[in-house]
This record gives structure tokens, sequence and C-alpha cells, in this order.
């Protein structure tokens, strides 16, 4: 099949109402053959009873099998009306599992769901995740218990784009030689490849408009004067554009826009903004300025009454409120003419074959929209709102982004994340209680007078198990599986070979409810606000499991358990503006999903005293008496719709929060505009603190955040002048927690052994109960960051814990991750996390670890701290010379022999040898007489710009000629019989100097008398084990050898020197005849008596070499 024939075909069957023959002819093309002697169609009184609900019949057309024997049904699934493609996604999911596990254990299935109208319908791809066991014959056989599968879905159907169809499908469909693996099937569902390419577009329409923005600000006075009075940008403009055009394309899927006069919300047409742009409702002269600005500002924006009629546009158009349709800084819209070109927005030019169209609705008309947020089971292969998390991250300039540090967190870390902040949350919160420390009623004696003493009860917190937290796990991990489930047991349609929760969810159902309901949670750096939407999602699907155990489910809605979130359990804070205004946009897009009224839309809240602007860091303890009239004022704006009582209501909040601030710059010096206490007091007042708080702090390293460092160590215990800014995130986040509250951040890994993480170390091992350790070294977690962690803690005191760890293997995909971390996770001594360094290793690694260091004393010690770092010269260029100039050099002027020294750079630094560069450095101090240098002088001379430059020499610290750091105090230890150690490398590479080289800061040195033997110990296996598991790693699997890990190698003091010290002999002796000499033999023998040296017992000696890298 050629590309044009398979665009015709994807076309023929995805753009048209369903139709079978044309669905089988694309399965079997898809798949090059398909069994048709299992083709089998089951009536609906064949449709088990728990599903009958949801599924009218269904048919399989046959079966086929990959090349690696895994087996997958065709199926056609017709279901009982069309709101089951949308609002029942659990229960079909759940039906298909069902179909492939009793049907021969089947590992998937491509099927169409299809709605009784067949004009919209659905293509998916669901996966089977079975369990196998061992069994007691000791065969594997899979376990019968509930069984997870995933769901790909394409939005397919009359209207509907198949751009993105055809992209994915395109390659398999042209190859009629291969039989596709069920992996490559998979591979044309993926949502990461849609939601990348489609990002990509957007920032490229953003930069468009922010372009056109900027040239009409430049010559148009009128616009110009008005955008400075209101303090509006262009580049916050066309943000706000881009995102409130977006909304409408979520919308438009709703069918709310555009609905006609005595019609439902929802029967609007779903291509309501091409409709606008081709001029149906309306004639304009310029789109943006006759349309989207009356559409956004004078009808979204506007209560027009119950029916939402827009004379304007001869339609209803709901009011939404919120803000999101409020003018960018309340800019006088009316009276200012932003004429924006209409090609912006939709014109005629070529993209390729088939497609035109460069526009912002051009673009957007390409792709499927959905309003539902990807969940781990169930994923639609069209732009949602998580990939607004993806736009935010790329909107933001390179510099720019690394100023604030943002940075996009995969929604599968996401989701881990907030299930188990919820997890450890509920753990607590239904089984812990405070118990009182003195046995029955506290007495006191009256010492004066007839009135009771106020007695003081002392109390402790007990754990006191009500719900076994392996059944709060079941809760949240399976539960929406299961209440589908309970659901129809408990009408009588269910049978006893089911899957049923744990007896004690359904116990203590009302318990857990308002344990749910009474959460609260804080982002500290909400960034595109993936974490608040992640924990309201798993909140709604929690309570919703629960629905079934209650008699009045009136109020029990995902919009009711939302909206309920959002206005009592949310809270966010970003310091950047636009951070704030996404994450706004992705809470507004989630009550969009679930509100189903089609007779009365509710207005959106407003989010203003939710997510929040302002510098997570700073604070100003200042107790108002006035806080509870502003708790009280912001529960009336959260839900007010009037113009002018909202704007009433915001000044007056904000006068009073400005109130609470007046004094922070005569108190502290600095101004502050932010505080938690104060701007979310209602939790404070309440609990004292969040229950949870989860984020991902921003990574910003110490050098951008000079500025604040004075603040940050007045105010923060774990401050360490080279800490990099989420350092001080950490110690925020455990001080905005309750007590028993859960902290949960991703960030980098650096703190577990970089000397500035010291003090955070040992504040949280000493201070909080640390639940779980994951370091993920050099997994792909972030596009823009190596290195992420997770931590999940509870702000109670350790006594005795155990730490569950993992460090993450590279190689797996990271959808796998939660299954691989109960799979592979262990449990470490929390004591282990001591302030020296975090260590992710097994109890048998850290017991050989503890072995190794009580072995012997470490290397700095025994060679009397001669251990020193290389020299930094601030400008290579201009003080490393090759041998040619290093010649010319003593020519003009004898003197220049006495300061050109050997030099060596960390890539000259090989495993038993030096690969001489040849160069040589102008070693000149900071006392030095240059005058009696002359040619030297000279040839720095050339370079006298750059070197002033520096600096340290701006700073008047450094004479210009001169080196930025030059070993004032040890240069002469260069010229000593040394080890040389490269900082950065991803094998053991020490090499010996005996010839006096310099080093430069890529380097340390080790100077010592006793070469031979400490080399062959620090280029055996075992210390290369050792240095694996304790220094920093860097990405591509490199380590820091910096002197403060080499340092710490321990090494014996036995005499057993003579054998090794042979050894190495021989092995120096065969790498200066042939620098690639093959000297493994050798290095095998140094690694014998090595672990006899340190006294390895044999499954000692099995850990290292199973665990050494080299």
């Amino acid at each position: 099949m050629n590309r044009e024939q398979a665009y015709a075909l994807v076309r023929q069957t995805f753009t048209q109402a369903f139709e079978k023959n044309r669905f089988f002819n694309f399965s079997q093309n898809l798949l090059n053959r398909v069994d048709e002697s299992k083709a089998a169609s089951w009536s609906s009184q064949y449709v088990k009873v728990a599903f009958r609900d949801h599924v009218h019949r269904y048919e399989r057309l046959g079966t086929y099998t990959s090349p690696g024997k895994e087996k997958l049904d065709v199926l056609i699934v017709h279901l009982t009306d069309r709101s089951k493609l949308e609002r029942a996604r659990t229960a079909i999911r759940n039906f298909v599992a069902d179909h492939l596990k009793t049907r021969d254990e089947k590992d998937a299935a491509l099927v169409a769901f299809v709605s009784p109208s067949e004009a919209t319908w659905r293509l998916s791809y669901v996966k089977m995740e079975y369990a196998t066991v061992e069994k007691d014959s000791g065969k594997i056989g899979v376990e019968t218990r509930l069984t997870p599968a995933r769901r790909f879905s394409y939005i397919v159907g009359e209207g509907e784009s198949c751009h993105t169809a055809q992209t994915r499908f395109l390659d398999l469909l042209q190859d009629t030689e291969t039989d596709p693996a069920l992996a490559d099937i998979e591979e044309a569902f993926s949502v990461e490849a849609v939601t990348k390419e489609f990002f990509t577009q957007y920032a490229e329409l953003f930069e468009e408009i922010h372009k056109a923005l900027e040239r009409l600000v430049a010559r148009d006075k009128s616009i110009r004067d008005e955008f400075k009075a209101k303090g509006v940008s262009a580049v916050d403009f066309a943000k706000k554009l881009m995102g409130q055009i977006v909304f409408l394309y979520f919308l438009q899927k709703k069918g709310w826009l555009g609905v006609t006069r005595g019609q439902g919300w929802g029967s609007g047409p779903r291509d309501f903004l091409r409709r606008l742009a081709k001029g149906e409702y309306r004639e304009y002269d310029n789109f943006f300025n006759d349309i989207l600005e009356p559409l956004f500002y004078d009808t979204l924006a506007t209560d027009r009454g119950h029916d939402a009629w827009c004379n304007r546009f001869k339609c209803r158009i709901p009011f939404l409120n919120g803000g999101l349709f409020e003018p960018l800084g309340n800019y006088d819209w009316s009276k200012t003419d932003i004429i924006l070109p209409n090609k912006l927005f939709t014109n005629s030019e070529f993209v390729e074959e088939g497609i035109t169209g460069t526009g912002v609705l051009d673009v957007f008309d390409r792709y499927n929209f959905t309003v539902n947020e990807a969940e781990p089971l169930e994923k639609e292969v069209a732009i949602d709102p998580e990939m607004l998390g993806k736009v935010f991250e790329n909107l933001i300039e390179d510099n720019r982004r690394k100023g604030l540090g943002a940075f996009y967190t995969p929604r599968e870390i996401v989701h881990y994340m907030c299930q188990e902040s919820l997890i450890n949350y509920l753990d607590t919160a239904v089984n812990m209680r405070q118990k009182s420390l003195v046995p029955g009623k506290p007495k006191q004696g009256k010492l004066f007078g007839d009135t009771e003493p106020e007695q003081i009860v002392l109390q402790r917190a007990v754990y006191e198990e009500v719900v076994p937290r392996a059944d709060i796990e079941t809760l949240i991990h399976l539960g929406e599986q299961y209440s589908f489930y309970e659901a129809a047991r408990q009408s009588g349609t269910i049978g006893r070979d089911y899957p049923k929760p744990p007896k004690s969810i359904g116990d203590h159902a009302k318990l857990m409810d308002e344990k749910l309901a009474d959460i609260t949670i804080c982002d500290p750096a909400v960034g595109s606000g993936a974490f608040p939407v992640g924990m309201m999602t798993e909140i709604v699907r929690a309570r919703s499991t629960l629905t079934p155990y209650f008699n009045d489910i009136h109020e029990r809605t995902p919009y009711h358990f939302k909206r309920h979130a959002i206005q009592n359990c949310l809270y966010g804070v970003d310091v950047d503006a636009s951070a704030v205004e996404i994450a706004k946009l992705r809470l507004w897009l989630s009550l969009v999903v679930d509100e189903e009224d089609v007779k009365q839309i509710k207005p959106l809240p407003n989010l203003d005293y939710k997510i929040v602007g302002g510098n997570s860091l700073l604070g100003f303890p200042f107790k108002s008496k006035r806080l509870g009239e502003v708790e009280r004022l912001k529960q009336r704006f959260f839900d007010e719709t009037d113009h002018t009582k909202k704007a009433e209501l915001k000044a007056r909040v904000d006068k009073l929060l400005a109130e609470c601030f007046a004094a922070s710059k005569k108190s502290l010096g600095y101004e502050v505009d932010f505080d938690f206490e104060i701007f979310f007091s209602e939790v404070f007042q309440r609990k004292g603190g969040f229950d949870a708080v989860i984020a991902n702090p921003p990574y910003v390293r110490q050098e951008g955040i000079k500025e604040l460092k004075p603040i940050l160590q007045h105010q923060f215990e774990c401050y360490t002048g080279t800490a990099d800014l989420y350092v001080y995130f950490y110690e925020r986040g455990f001080r905005l927690l309750k007590q028993d509250g859960v902290l949960t951040y991703i960030s980098s890994n650096k703190y577990f052994r970089s000397a500035y993480g010291a003090k955070l170390r040992g504040y949280l091992s000493s201070q909080a109960t640390i639940r779980q350790l994951i370091d993920f070294g050099d997994a792909p977690v972030f596009t823009a960051i190596a290195y992420p962690s997770i931590i999940i803690l509870r702000k109670l005191s350790p006594n005795g814990n155990r730490t569950c760890a993992l460090t993450w293997e590279p190689g797996p995909p990271i959808e796998e991750f939660a299954n691989i971390f109960h799979a592979n996770s262990f449990l470490i001594d929390q004591k282990e996390l001591t302030p020296d360094g975090w260590r992710l290793e097994s109890p048998a690694v850290l017991r050989l670890l503890e072995k190794l260091r009580k072995a012997g004393i470490p290397l700095d010690k025994y060679v009397n701290g001669r251990f020193y770092r290389g020299i930094v010269t601030g400008l290579n260029e201009a003080f490393v010379v090759d041998r040619a100039t290093r010649d010319r050099l003593i020519a003009e002027h004898k003197s220049s022999a006495e300061v050109l020294k050997p030099f060596l750079r960390g890539r000259d630094v090989k495993r038993w040898h030096i690969d001489n560069p040849d160069l040589y450095l102008c070693y000149i101090g900071w006392e030095l007489s240059i005058k009696k240098y002359p040619a030297i002088y000279k040839h720095l001379q050339e370079f006298e710009a750059k070197l002033k430059a520096r600096p340290e020499v701006k700073e008047r610290r450094v004479p210009w000629y001169a080196l930025s750091r030059y070993a004032s105090d040890y240069w002469q230890e260069f010229e000593q019989p040394k080890i040389v150690i490269p900082s950065i490398t991803n094998n053991v590479e020490y090499a010996p100097d005996l010839s006096g080289f310099y080093t430069n800061d890529k380097t340390s040195i080790c100077v010592t008398s006793e070469v031979n033997y400490l080399l062959g110990l620090l280029n055996s296996k075992l210390l290369w084990w050792f240095i694996q598991r304790t220094a920093a790693t860097k990405q591509g699997g490199f380590y820091e050898f910096k002197p403060m890990y080499v340092s710490q190698i321990p090494v014996p003091t036995s005499l057993k020197h003579k054998p090794i010290e042979a050894l190495v002999d021989r092995i120096l002796t065969a790498k200066a005849q042939a620098p690639s000499a093959d000297v493994g033999a050798l290095e095998q023998e140094i690694d014998r008596l090595v672990y006899r040296l340190y006294d390895l017992t044999p499954d000692e000696i099995k850990l290292v070499e199973e665990g050494a890298k080299r």
C-alpha cells in the first residue's frame, strides 16, 4: 500500500460514521493478516450482567498473532448510548479486559467502541497487564485478581480530524511485508508523540502573534500608551490570547458554543470557531478586533441571564466567569483597536500535500481536542489540558526558564506522586489518633477557692489501624474498577465471581470520605498546575469509589467533588505570573469536563486567592487580627459573578492583605508581598499547616540567586552559600506541613551527596519520617534536567523508621515506574541516611561499605592531608601555551623558563598513564613581579582586554596578568611524586606523575611517596565499586572524583604492599611502552590481592563483581 492509499484509507475510515466493512478493511491492512475463523458475535443476553447498562452487544471480527506470539482480538463493541463513550470509560475498559482475560487470556484488543448513532466513535487499543505468580505446582500462571488494562483511544467519526491518525498509522499501513509487534501498534497510539508535535506548533504560533503585537505597539501610539498604563506586555498578551483560544477549542468539543435558542448546552457545533472565521455568525473586517474581543469580553465574561443569549452572534454562549475572559490588566478593549492580521488566525498557505493553512485555527483544526486529562489506565490520542504544562515549559525563553527553574514533570510521575501522597495522608488521617499519656480522668487539687482548675491533658499520637494501609492502597490504585463492580453488586446484578473491594473500605467509607473532603494541599512551585490537578483527580476518583456505600448521592458527582476540592483543598503559589494563569486554566478546564447540566452551566469560580503569585521562600511573620475578615471575604469572592461586587470584594481583600505587609520593609529591610500564613490563613488557623505539600521545586543554580542569599541565610537552617535554590524549598515545604503532614517532592538528587546538601540531609533525616526515596540517576524523567529523585516523608519523628528505597536502572520505560518500584524497592534503616551522604543501597551493600571504612583510614589522612585541587587559570588561551610558543618565549627572554611549567588537563589523565599534551602553563601568581618576565608580559598583553573582564580582576582582587587561582599555599606540591585524578569520569582513571606536571582545575592531586601502592588500590575494582556508591553522579554515567569524595576512600595500613606494588610496576612499564597495552590479567591479580587485603568473603566479592560497572 503506497502513501496516498494509506492516507485515503485512514480518511475514509475515521472521518465518517462507523461502518463495519471499512473498519475491518483498516484492521486487515494494519495487521496484514487476521484470523477470521475466530469471528463471533454476542447479543445483549450474552453480555455479563454487570456490563449490560453500558454494552448492548459486541462482536469479534478475528484474532491476530504477532511475531512474538502475542494475541490480539479485533472487536466491535456497541454501546447502549452515546454518553458511554465519555462517561463510562472505566466500565467499557473493564468490559474489554474481562473479555480478554476470560477468552484465552489474550494480550490486547483493537476495538471500535460505537454509539447507537454511529456518528462518533472511538478506535481503542486495550492492553492487558497480567500479574503472574508461581503456583504450588511450580508452574507460572496468571494471578486471579483484578487485572488492570490500559486503553489508548482516537476520537473518530463525523466532523473529527484524522491528521494525527494518518501520521501515526502511515508506516504500519505501508509495510505489507512485516507483521507488526504489539509494541508497534501501541506506538501508533502514542500520546506523547502527538502532544510533542502540537506544542512545537503552538510555540511557533505564539511567537508569530507576539511579533505581530510588538509591531503594532511600536507603530500605534494609542495601543502603546494603553498597554503602558495598564502594565500589559506583548508577551503576556500573546500568552493569554493563545490560552483563551485553546480553552474555546475544549469548550466547543463540549458543544457549549453557538447553541441555537431553545436547545440545551451540548448541542452546539463542534467547529464553532471555524464558523466564526467564515463569517457565518457575523461579518467582520478584522477577526480579532471585531470577533474575538467581543466574544471574550462582552459575551463569555458577561452574565446575560438564564438564557445566555448573545445578540451579537445570534446564538447561546455561556457566561464563564473566573477571569480568563476578562481583559489583561483591564485594558480598554472597546476603545483600543488592536488590528492583528487575519492571516494569523486562518489562511490558505500550502503546508504539504493535502494540508493548507498556517494560522492558529488552521493548525488547531488538524488536531482532536479532549477535556479528559490523561490517566494511568486511560489516554486519548488527542490534545488534553495536561498539554498546557508542556506549552508552559516551551513558551519560556531558554534564559528565562533557567532563571525560573521551571521544568515539566511527566504525567506518569505526577500520577505516582499524587497517589502516594494521598495514600500516606489517608493512612495518617484514618489510623492515627491522639492518646492520653495519663490513665483515667486527670485530677488536680483545688488550692484556691472552689473553682475547678483547668486540666492540661498530656497526649501523644498513636497508630491504631482502622483501615489497613494495604486496603488504602487498593482504594487509590484500583478503587475505580472495584467501585464499578460494587455498584453492580449492591444493585443485585452481579455474581460472586466478580472482584470485591476490601471489607474495611465499605465498613469505613464515611470516615474515609470525610478525610478526603477535609484534606488541604499546597504546591509552593505550582508551575502549570500538574500537581493540584493531579491531586484533585485522585481525590475525586477515591470519593467516587466510595459513592456506592452512600444512600444520598445527589451531590456525589465528579463536578461537586471537584468544585469542593478547588474551594477547600487546593492551594498553589508561583513566582511566575504566566504559570499562575495556566494553573487556573487547568482547574477551570477540569470543572468543564464534568459539567453535565444541559439546562444551566454554572459560572466558573474565581481562583485569585487559591492559586497565587508570590515568592514562596520569602515571608513576613505578621499576625493580623483581621485575617478572619479576610477569610470570610475570600469565601464570598470565590463564587461571586457580578463584576461590580467582585471588584469591590477583591479591593477589600487586597487592601487588608497589603496592610499585613506594610511594615515588612521596615522590619526586614526588604519588601514582602506574600506569606503562606497570611494568604492561606484559613488553613493555619484550623489545622496549623497543610496535610500535604507536593511540588517540583525550581532548579536554579546557586550562581543565579546571589541577591537572595543574604535573605535566605537568615530564614533557613539549611542555608549553605553554595546550595541551589531547590534546597530551601525542602525546608519551606516541611515547615508548611501540619504535624503528621506528608511532603512529596521531585527534584535533583544532588543534595543526596553534595557538600551543600549536608545540612538539608541532617535536617530531614532527624526531623522527618522518610517513607520513600527514589533516585532516577540518568533516567530521562525530565527532558531538561538530569538526576531527578523523589522523596516522600511525614512530619513525624523517625523513631526507628525504615525507608523504602529504589535506585532506578535506566532501560525500562518510565510508564512502568510504579510497577518496577513496587517490585524492586528495598528497605533501609533511616539511621543510615546520615548528614555525610545518602546512599540508596541494599542492607548488604551498606554493610560492606561500613566494613571497608573500618578496614582502613581515609586516604587524605593516609597521605597527611596532601590532597589538592588543580589551578584555575581564568583564561586558558592566555595562560596555556604549546611547545612552539614556549620555545619562542624562552628565546625572547630566558627568564620565561622560570614560570613555564609542564601542564595537564583533566582529559589528559588516563588509567595508569598520562597522555602528555605537550602544553605549558604561564605560572603567574598574584604577588609575582611581572616586569621580571618581559616576554611573558608581552604575550599576556595580547589578551589584556579579556583578562581584565574577569570578575576577580574587576573587583581588584587579582592583577589582570595573574592566574585566577594559583595554588599559592601548595604550588610546590605539583613538582612532587603524585597521583593525578580527573574530577569527572565514567571509569576509574587514576594516573601516576613523577614528572612534575602542574594540572588544571579539572583534576586534583594526591601527593605521596607510595605512588604504586595507592595507584593499585585506587584503580582496583573494589575501590571503583566504593566510589560509585559514595561520589556524586553526573549525566551519562559519570562520577565526580572531587577531593571530598576520593579523600574518604579507606586505605588499609597493612604492610602487605609489595605484591601490589610489583604488579603496578609491570602495568606501568607496559603502558610506558604502549599506552594501549592490554593489562587486564594483571588488573585481575591486583583485584584478588585487594579483596584479600580488605578481607572480603566470597559473597562480598560477588556483590562487588556484579555491581562494579566499568
